[in-house]
């Protein structure tokens, strides 16, 4: 069984969707905990680290053999909880951090929530050691995305989203920094290529759950 823990209940059928695309008949479980970005971002990530080492308690006391963090402010603090653990954790933006160093140096991260930006940050540079390349990285905030986000008005959410990435030029990569942009990757006519979290996340996340494999791996069979 895959955990998946989330800050925001919107991602539950959007996960729930790429989860019968790309591994079906997957158990799944998801754990909402909204509570856990809201103090990550009024004390620091590392301040929601007892309450994600609980969450992920329980999901390995439910049957779980590795979990998905959804959210990438505290996608880091979930990896390490879940090893603390004994729960394989992978953080959903990882393997689409791993794609964008590949892609290319330039790399432009652009996100609707500030504290955001310095996890992503931090994990292009440790993607970027690991694979030896060296990155160069510039980070946007979508004006009034999150506000609008948090209202509940997911069009104009990923309106305000869309208009911040056809900003962006001089660039090899757009990095959408949350999981709740991934709509904004699809859409045509960026000037840069735009890669988001939630498939590659996905996929990498259940194919260590279906074969206890590393995260190394981007697709299913």
């Amino acid at each position: 069984m895959l955990a998946v823990l989330h800050t925001a209940p919107v991602h539950v059928p959007v996960f729930d969707a790429l989860r019968d695309e790309e591994a079906p008949g997957l158990a799944m479980r998801h754990f909402v905990r909204p509570e856990l970005l809201d103090r990550a971002r009024a004390q620091g990530p590392e301040a929601a680290g007892e309450e994600i080492s609980a969450v992920l308690g329980a999901a390995a006391g439910d049957g779980a053999l590795t979990a998905l963090c959804t959210c990438s402010t505290i996608g880091g603090v979930a990896e390490a909880a879940g090893a603390a653990a004994g729960l394989p954790t992978l953080r959903v933006d990882r393997p689409m951090a791993a794609a964008a160093v590949a892609a290319g140096p330039r790399i432009v991260v652009l996100a609707a929530l500030e504290s955001t930006l310095a996890p992503t940050e931090a994990l292009l540079a440790e993607e970027a050691g690991r694979a030896g390349r060296e990155v160069r990285v510039r980070t946007e905030l979508a004006p009034g995305a999150w506000e609008r986000f948090e209202a509940g008005d997911t069009a104009g959410y990923l309106a305000a989203v869309d208009a911040a990435a056809r900003r962006v030029r001089d660039a090899d990569v757009l990095v959408l920094a949350q999981a709740s942009m991934a709509p904004v990757a699809d859409a045509p006519g960026h000037r840069v290529p735009v890669l988001s979290s939630p498939r590659l996340g996905l996929r990498a996340a259940a194919q260590r759950a279906a074969s206890d494999a590393s995260f190394s791996g981007l697709r299913t069979t």
